[in-house]
């Protein structure tokens, strides 16, 4: 292999994981990620600026409580390719021919089938776990592999978050909203009923993340 295409290999990599980095942690400015990579700050400008030129990332300005904003760089929608979609394409268009050939109701009915098998498989992984945190743990674990870049997060206050970083079924549930309604149902179903959860931060909204906030009920 040629010193060429060496270089060109470790750029490539080099630059998805830039990417890979932007979209766990979100917007973060030249020297964060220079100490990721170790990696010269003019070094990383230029694997910024090139993938600025593929559309894949921007900068945005960031309000601090004193000094001037900071510059970040944050992903573009366009760099969801490079995440699993979930088949989006094939799962919209079989959204739409659902509805015209059954209507809202045969999609309801569709919708209620895959939340079932869904608690199913579910609760075989997370059915002999009474620890909150570790059915949580678990649960990100599941979400992961299904391609949500799930975590979970323990509060001050003794709550938890549950964050998930990415949504590979977006495009499908930008027109069946039932989609995100089941999965709230879905994890109350099987974290129990001795916790309550509800939705802040939302993809479909404008958010960055999905996040879950789930508290132990009172006794």
């Amino acid at each position: 292999m040629s010193k060429n295409q060496i270089k060109k290999d470790v750029s490539t990599r080099t630059r998805r994981g830039i990417i890979d980095l932007l979209k766990e942690q979100g917007g973060m400015d030249v020297v964060a990620l220079s100490s990721q990579f170790s990696l010269s700050g003019m070094a990383i400008r230029q694997h910024l600026n090139a993938l600025k030129e593929e559309g894949l990332v921007m900068n945005v300005e960031e309000s601090r409580p004193m000094g001037r904003p900071a510059k970040l760089w944050v992903l573009t929608p366009a760099a969801n390719r490079f995440f699993p979609s979930g088949y989006s394409d094939l799962s919209v268009s079989l959204i739409h021919s659902i509805k015209e050939a059954f209507g809202n109701e045969g999609l309801d009915k569709l919708l209620d089938v895959r939340n079932k098998n869904m608690q199913e498989q579910y609760l075989q992984h997370l059915g002999g776990i009474s620890d909150i945190r570790e059915k949580l743990e678990k649960l990100a674990e599941i979400r992961t592999i299904e391609g949500y870049m799930a975590e979970v997060k323990t509060q001050d206050d003794g709550s938890f978050l549950l964050i998930e970083k990415h949504c590979p079924i977006c495009e499908a549930a930008a027109v069946c909203t039932g989609l995100c309604k089941n999965e709230l149902h879905l994890f109350q179903t099987v974290l129990g009923n001795n916790v309550h959860i509800e939705r802040g931060e939302y993809i479909l909204a404008g958010g960055r993340n999905c996040i879950y906030t789930v508290r132990k009920n009172k006794p």
